[in-house]
């Protein structure tokens, strides 16, 4: 199945929203996708290669099939909640995380070529119990 961007279908068809965003929290965000995680048919999925030496349009360009990310883009209720493509960029703006935060959940230097979806799922669930509190912890895990 192929699949495309918000952005490429409308430069080929006539998109119109026919229903309302799924509104979902931070926290239910991060728990859907570990929840997807442990349902992929894909026991181990690819990594990204040196996110964290990448120059910042090329970073959060950075996109591939069968990634932590493309899980939570296959994922229907996570895309009616506004996730828009696979990019790290954008799992970057819609799961609300730095690039510290992604970083540890999508890079080669962390686990090789391939990592197991359940270990990101545990990450996740981790995650999603402790939002960093204050305003200067958010600008951190924002900028991180």
């Amino acid at each position: 199945m192929e699949q495309y961007a918000l952005d490429q279908l409308k430069s080929i068809a006539t998109v119109s929203p026919t229903c309302k965003r799924l509104e979902m929290t931070w926290r239910g965000r991060l728990e859907r996708w570990a929840e997807s995680l442990e349902g992929s048919p894909r026991p181990f999925l690819k990594t990204l290669h040196e996110t964290e030496y990448q120059p910042m349009a090329d970073r959060l360009a950075l996109r591939a099939d069968g990634t932590p990310i493309s899980v939570a883009f296959a994922d229907p209720m996570l895309r009616a909640a506004g996730m828009e493509n696979d990019s790290y960029g954008e799992a970057k703006r819609f799961f609300e995380l730095g690039d510290e935060q992604l970083h540890d959940l999508v890079c080669f230097c962390h686990f090789g070529e391939r990592v197991s979806a359940a270990v990101v799922a545990r990450r996740l669930r981790k995650m999603a119990g402790c939002k960093p509190n204050g305003f200067f912890a958010q600008l951190r895990a924002f900028f991180g």
